[in-house]
């Protein structure tokens, strides 16, 4: 049996991950998890399982749960992250699983590989804040990253343990997201429920404006030269309206192995769960009956200038990554909030990564300072 450590606990990606865990008492304990501020469902949660620790956003909410759940040790903020994520450092028969949106996803990754924990990771932000800090931690360390974004797992499942030497590119398939068949001018007027009715999947709202933008492919490409160690050249992004096809890789010989599935993430999950294995999983099969056609279109950089931007920002390096997913984090915040337009998430990411002057090889602590000090400034001007 393995014990988990659950970041993200209430999010999507968290829910179906409780749900194999529950479905597979024999395989899984889970000991900790992180909710945010969804209290209710954490006391559900907690209620259910026999929990040896919780964090929350904030100190208040810590009191409520510590009121109820009198034997588990409640954290909050962004150290009781990293408490989560470290905790038990003698337990060498567990994962952390960090299913965490945005930056704070970074501190409580270098906090359990540090200790040698394996890492099932859904936070992209992680890799493309810090995945120079991550490299240079699985290099000392004996603990693994495996990845749980579907495109990820999919070419990690199609490499089959491969040397990356066979390989000559890596093909990362994108729905296009929700605004996919709209115009630039079409663009001007978009709704904010418009944005997040998302055409194949079902996730959170956050990262479903990352996919109508394009920003999300963008911050893909980054971990995947990261995770499989690949120049950002050799992967190619791809429309394929369908996402039946989740990733695919090209050898050098030019054949290609693709991995397809339903638009599921309970399948992704349970692969990284019980690697090197495979096991049953509650996903439904393809019905390839259904399917008439597999659709697939070049990616147009000027009709998504994120995408663009962010290879941009990956081959400058440094502290520019931290730029881009700040502005990016704040800019979409704003959009939710109904305070800009869809397409200013655009202009402001593209106007603060242009004026940042980079540094090489950010510290952790430099690049939470870079973070806070760029979404301050872009909160500051636009809530004048």
């Amino acid at each position: 049996m393995k014990n988990v450590y659950l970041l993200g606990a209430t999010g999507s990606i968290g829910r179906q991950t409780i749900e194999i865990i529950e479905q597979n008492p024999n395989d899984f304990n889970l000991v900790a998890i992180s909710g945010y501020n969804q209290l209710d469902e954490l006391i559900d949660i907690a209620s259910r399982c026999s929990l040896k620790m919780i964090c929350v956003k904030n100190q208040e909410d810590a009191a409520v749960l510590k009121g109820i759940f009198k034997e588990t040790e409640i954290v909050y903020g962004d150290e009781g992250l990293k408490s989560v994520a470290s905790l038990n450092p003698e337990d060498s028969e567990a994962f952390l699983i960090n299913a965490l949106v945005g930056m704070v996803g970074l501190a409580p990754t270098i906090a359990a590989l540090s200790i040698n924990r394996d890492v099932l990771l859904a936070n992209k932000e992680t890799l493309v804040v810090g995945g120079h800090l991550i490299q240079e931690l699985l290099a000392s360390h004996s603990a693994k990253l495996y990845p749980l974004d579907s495109e990820h797992n999919a070419i990690w499942q199609a490499l089959n343990a491969e040397s990356m030497d066979s390989v000559n590119r890596l093909i990362i398939t994108a729905s296009g997201g929700s605004f996919r068949d709209y115009t630039r001018e079409q663009l001007q007027s978009v709704t904010i429920e418009a944005a997040l009715d998302h055409p194949n999947w079902s996730m959170g709202q956050k990262i479903t404006i990352d996919s109508a933008t394009m920003m999300n492919k963008g911050f893909e490409l980054i971990e995947a030269a990261y995770l499989f160690d690949i120049d950002i050249d050799r992967i190619v992004p791809i429309i394929h309206r369908e996402s039946i096809i989740h990733s695919m890789v090209e050898f050098v010989d030019h054949s290609i192995i693709a991995q397809l599935g339903p638009h599921d993430m309970r399948m992704p999950i349970s692969y990284a769960m019980y690697y090197p294995n495979r096991k049953p999983n509650p996903t439904q099969p393809l019905d390839f009956s259904t399917i008439n056609a597999l659709h697939f279109e070049a990616v147009d950089y000027d009709r998504y200038p994120l995408l663009a931007l962010a290879i941009s920002a990956f081959k400058q390096g440094g502290s520019q990554r931290t730029v881009l997913n700040a502005a990016n984090e704040v800019a979409v915040a704003l959009f939710l909030e109904g305070k800009i337009s869809f397409l200013d998430i655009e202009a402001i990411v593209i106007d603060a990564v242009k004026k940042h002057q980079g540094i090489p090889n950010p510290s952790l602590d430099e690049i939470i300072a870079i973070d806070q000090a760029i979404k301050t400034q872009i909160r500051n001007e636009y809530e004048k």
